[in-house]
C-alpha cells in the first residue's frame, strides 16, 4: 500500500487501466469532496515490477461525537477499491492493508462499496445470473469482521445500457411504449441541446424543483456548481482517461423542461443527475432526452451508459420502482452489487456512531429540504 505521488492525469490513467474504473474514484471527484470537508488519500498496490495492481482514492473526514474530547475520523472509498476482486491473494492483501491503516489512524470505521458484480438481471427472473466473485467478496468481508452498512451512500444496484449495437438496434431493444413516447416527443416539438456554464443556475433550480416534487434531498447550489465546473465541458479531443461532464437540456418552444447531467470516464457515460419541470410533461421530454444522451455517449466512444440507480428490492413497494421501469424501458439490464460495507476499526465508537447517525441524518434531511424549498421561494 503506497501513497500515490503522481499527477491527476497519471492517477486517472492508472485507475482507467484497472478492472473497475469509476468516476467517483477519479482525481477530480476527490477534489470536489476536498472542498466539502473530506481529505483525499490516494493509494496504490504494485507488483514486484512496479506495475499497479490496485488503487483506492480514500476519503477521510473528522467528525464530532458527543462526550468525546477527541475528534475521530471516518474513511470512505466511494466505488472502490479498484482491482480484480477474483484474485484472492490480492484481495486479501488490499483488505489487510486497509484495515491496518484504519486502525493506525484511529478511525471509527472504513467504508467501501466497489462495483463487484453480485449478479445481473432482476432476481427471480430467467435473465438473472449470479456471479461467484460477488459471493466470494461478501464472504471475505464477513470473515474479516466487516458489516453490511446501514448507511448506503451510493445505489447498490443500477441499470446499464450496452452502447456497442447500432442506433437502430438500440431502438429495437427498447420497450414498445418507450419507443412510442420517444417518437411522440419528437412529433410534439421537443428538442435537445447541450448546455453550458451559463445554464448552471437553470440546472440547479430545475433540480431543486424536482427534489421538492419527488421528495428527495439534494445539496446546496454551491456543491453542484463545484461538481460541474470541476469536471468541466467536453475537451476538443475527448480521452478515455480524462473525465468530463456536460448537461443536455430538453426544450419545448425554447422553454427548458428537463435536463440530464452526464459524466464520462473510462468508456462509460454516467447519468448522475436528472431534473424536470411539470410543464409539458405530456410531451414526454425525458424519453427523447435519454435517447439523445445515449446517442451522445456512443458518439464520444463510450461503450456503456450507466443509468445510475435501481431498486434494492425489485417490487412495487420500493421507492425506485417507477424510475426503474422507465430505465428498463430504455433497453437496459440490471447490475447488482453487494453495496457498502463497514470495517469497525473501533467497535465501541462505531456502535455509538451508528446509533447516533440516523437521528443526525433525519435532522439534516429535514433542514436540507426546508432550505431547498426556501431557495425556490417557498414552493
Amino acid at each position: 500500500m503506497i501513497a500515490f505521488q503522481g499527477t491527476a492525469q497519471s492517477w486517472n490513467e492508472s485507475i482507467a487501466a484497472l478492472p473497475l474504473p469509476h468516476l467517483l474514484q477519479t482525481w477530480e471527484w476527490a477534489q470536489v469532496k476536498a472542498k466539502f470537508g473530506w481529505q483525499p488519500l490516494p493509494f496504490t498496490w504494485q507488483d514486484g515490477q512496479g506495475r499497479t495492481l490496485a488503487a483506492a482514492m480514500l476519503l477521510k473526514r473528522t467528525v464530532t461525537l458527543g462526550g468525546f474530547a477527541a475528534r475521530p475520523s471516518v474513511f470512505y472509498i466511494p466505488k472502490g477499491p479498484n482491482l480484480d476482486w477474483s484474485d484472492e491473494p490480492l484481495r486479501e492483501r488490499v483488505l489487510e492493508d486497509l484495515q491496518a491503516f484504519a486502525r493506525r489512524q484511529g478511525a471509527i470505521f472504513l467504508k467501501l462499496d466497489p462495483d463487484v458484480v453480485l449478479g445481473t438481471g432482476v432476481p427471480g427472473t430467467p435473465e438473472a445470473v449470479e456471479d461467484p466473485a460477488g459471493k466470494a467478496f461478501r464472504a471475505a468481508l464477513t470473515r474479516r469482521g466487516w458489516r453490511f452498512s446501514q448507511d448506503q451512500i451510493q445505489f447498490r444496484n443500477t441499470v446499464l445500457i450496452d452502447l456497442d449495437p447500432s442506433e437502430d438496434e438500440l431502438l429495437e431493444r427498447m420497450k414498445q411504449k418507450t419507443r412510442y413516447n420517444l417518437r411522440l416527443a419528437q412529433k410534439k416539438g421537443v428538442t435537445v441541446r447541450p448546455g453550458s456554464a451559463a445554464d448552471l443556475p437553470l440546472l440547479y433550480r430545475m433540480y431543486a424543483e424536482t427534489s421538492v416534487r419527488d421528495g428527495f434531498l439534494i445539496r446546496g447550489e454551491e456543491y453542484y456548481r463545484t461538481v460541474w465546473t470541476t469536471f468541466g465541458p467536453a475537451p476538443a479531443a475527448p480521452s478515455l482517461t480524462r473525465p468530463f461532464s456536460e448537461p443536455l437540456i430538453a426544450e419545448v418552444d425554447g422553454e427548458p423542461v428537463a435536463a440530464v447531467s452526464l459524466f464520462y470516464f473510462a468508456g462509460q457515460a454516467l447519468y448522475l443527475f436528472g431534473m424536470s419541470r411539470q410543464a409539458h410533461r405530456e410531451k414526454m421530454p425525458n424519453y427523447l432526452l435519454q435517447w439523445e444522451a445515449m446517442r451522445r455517449a456512443k458518439a464520444l466512444g463510450c461503450r456503456v451508459y450507466n443509468l445510475w440507480g435501481a431498486p434494492n428490492e425489485f417490487n412495487e413497494g420500493d421507492s425506485l420502482w417507477g424510475v426503474f421501469r422507465f430505465k428498463e424501458g430504455l433497453g437496459g439490464s440490471v447490475l447488482r452489487t453487494p453495496g457498502a460495507w463497514d470495517f469497525p476499526a473501533n467497535a465501541l465508537t462505531y456502535k455509538l456512531y451508528t446509533q447516533t447517525l440516523p437521528k443526525v441524518m433525519d435532522l439534516m434531511r429535514a433542514r436540507g429540504k426546508a432550505k431547498t424549498r426556501q431557495s425556490l421561494g417557498g414552493v
